[in-house]
Order: structure tokens, then sequence, then C-alpha cells
């Protein structure tokens, strides 16, 4: 009896092994919340009418207003770039209002012979903004600018005195008479003449 039920121990043991190999374990279902709306998709075409920058300009100022001297500049457009367009200022129908992000109120200003408009547009209207003012308008007091600016006291100019007339010499010539003058240089000659014979003579008498 012993060796028959390790028998049949032994056949238990193996067929259980057989059936566990035959069938694997079941894996536990994930469950997980599926998305049930629809995603947005994001195109780059801008719907309505739309401004092209030529392409022969390497870029283009976007102002605040309908005016490059009353109103300041707030960016750029480059060549071949494309922005939404609103509508034309009234009265300066030459600048075009644009949707310009990155700035307050995300509204742009662009001089319009610089661009090309979308063909079979047809803009508004619109009503030109205020000009900006300015944040301050800076004042100088008096009293400070007279501590630094000195009071120059009027003085007289020197009036023009004429200088004293001057005196010049007048030589006159002494010798009344000049037909009776005797030259200076004859009278040297005659003396030395004189003074000659004179030697000659003594020179003789001493022989």
């Amino acid at each position: 009896m012993l060796p028959r039920t390790r028998i049949l121990t032994w056949l238990v043991a193996i067929v259980g092994i057989t059936v566990l190999g035959l069938f694997e374990p079941s894996r536990p279902s994930v469950m997980a919340q599926q998305p049930t709306g629809s995603v947005a998709t994001v195109t780059g075409t801008p719907a309505g009418p739309t401004i092209k920058v030529d392409s022969s300009i390497d870029q283009i100022r976007v102002f605040a207003g309908p005016s490059s001297f009353d109103y300041p500049a707030i960016g750029v457009l480059l060549g071949n770039e494309s922005a939404p367009a609103i509508g034309r200022a009234s009265g300066r129908e030459d600048w075009i209002q644009i949707r310009y992000q990155g700035v307050p109120g995300s509204i742009g200003w662009i001089y319009g012979p610089y661009t090309s408009l979308s063909p079979g547009a047809l803009l508004p209207i619109v009503e030109i903004p205020p000009t900006p003012t300015p944040l301050s308008t800076p004042t100088i007091n008096p009293t400070l600018e007279a501590a630094f600016i000195g009071q120059q006291t009027p003085t007289r100019l020197p009036t023009y005195t004429p200088p004293p007339t001057l005196d010049l010499p007048l030589f006159t010539d002494t010798n009344t008479n000049p037909a009776t003058s005797v030259p200076t240089g004859l009278l040297i000659l005659g003396l030395g003449l004189f003074g000659f014979f004179g030697a000659v003579i003594s020179y003789l008498r001493g022989r």
C-alpha cells in the first residue's frame, strides 16, 4: 500500500504542474480615463484680411498710432512677414491698424505703402487714438536758476581819446650864402698840399 500511495501522489503532482504550465496567469487590466473632448488645432493662417510686408524691404517699424512723429515706435515687422489687418485710420488712410502681439492692447499701426493687402480685403475706417502725453513737464525754478547764473552789471565802454599832436622837428640850412662857402673836402686837400710842400722845403734846406 505504501508504494502505491507514493506513486499516486507523484502522479497528482505531475498532473498539477502540467495544468499550471498550460495556463498563463491573467494580468490585471489597467483602468485609465480616456479623453472624451476634441483637441483644438492651431493653424498658421490668420482669419480675415491680412497685410504682408514687401520683400524688397528689410523691416518696417510699428507705431502706437498713425504717425511716425506723434506716436512712439513699439516694434518692427520683417520683410515678407504677415499680420492681421483691422482697419484704416480716419483721415490718414495710408496708415493701417494691425494686430500686434506683445504690446498693450495688442494693437499697432504701420504705413500702408510699404505693405500689400490680401486680395479682396476691405478695411473699415477706425478712429485715431489720442496722442500720448509726456509723463512730466520739466520746469526750472527761477530762484535756483538765479543762484547759478550771475547777473552781469553793465559797464560803459571806454571812450576814444585822440592822441596829442606830434611835433616834428624842422631842419633848416644854416648856410645863408652858398656861393662863398668852401667845401670841406677842398679845404682838407689844400691843407694836405700845404703840409707836403712844407715837408719838401724842410728837406731841401737840410741838405
